[in-house]
């Protein structure tokens, strides 16, 4: 009996079934590599940071020489805060956990509240949210150096509530809710949303992670 016809239908359908695979490894690839493209492409340089002398939690005197030659993420809270910034603190934290023992990565956080946000004020917050003063520094000092820093160079922003616009006694300033990344030399390289609609931390989390690993590879 001829088989003819039913050799050709099957070759047909193993071609029409071999395509398919091959267009679905296509689709595949064309949404992945533009990802691993943009993994490998270098991160921008927004800018450099201004040298600057602020105090930190343990009294002691920061400059900018002092995180030279390190990456470092950072922020913008105050203690008092009853908004954001416990949130972010929080945040802060886990990076500080998931960052390697030997990663010479550092963490600043800057206060919007310096008249309040002395030293030792500064002392019992870090305790209390378990930062580790060997990698995370929070930082004081006039609110013209501090604007400096803040605003010039990290592009963070701070403003001071009227007394008539707040709902409570804590509520005394708007503030970038962002962390950013600064370069071993002293550039800032990245800009992260915290939080607010439509963003995840569990996705932005590992973003700053891998940015923090590739600039601590540059030299």
């Amino acid at each position: 009996m001829d088989q003819t016809p039913e050799r050709i239908s099957r070759t047909l359908w193993i071609g029409i079934g071999f395509l398919i695979v091959i267009f679905c490894i296509a689709y595949v690839l064309a949404r992945v590599e533009p990802k691993r493209l943009a993994a490998r492409k270098p991160l921008p340089v927004i800018g450099p940071v201004a040298d600057f002398m602020l105090t930190n939690q343990q009294d002691r005197v920061v400059t900018l020489a002092d995180l030279r030659g390190h990456v470092w993420v950072a922020d913008i809270i105050f203690t008092r805060c009853a908004g954001p910034c416990p949130r972010m603190t929080r945040q802060m934290k886990e990076l500080q956990d998931a960052l390697p023992s030997a990663s010479q990565t550092r963490l600043v956080t800057l206060t919007t509240d310096p008249d309040f946000d002395i030293p030792p004020i500064l002392k019992a917050y870090a305790e209390r949210f378990g930062a580790d003063t060997n990698r995370w520094m929070f930082l004081t000092g006039t609110k013209k150096e501090i604007a400096a820093l803040a605003v010039g160079s990290l592009k963070l922003t701070a403003v001071e509530k009227n007394p008539e616009e707040r709902t409570d006694p804590a509520d005394l300033f708007v503030h970038s809710t962002i962390f950013v990344l600064v370069d071993k030399q002293a550039r800032l390289r990245g800009v992260f949303q915290t939080g607010g609609e439509g963003i995840e931390w569990t996705n932005v989390r590992p973003a700053i992670l891998a940015a923090v690993q590739r600039l601590e590879r540059e030299p």
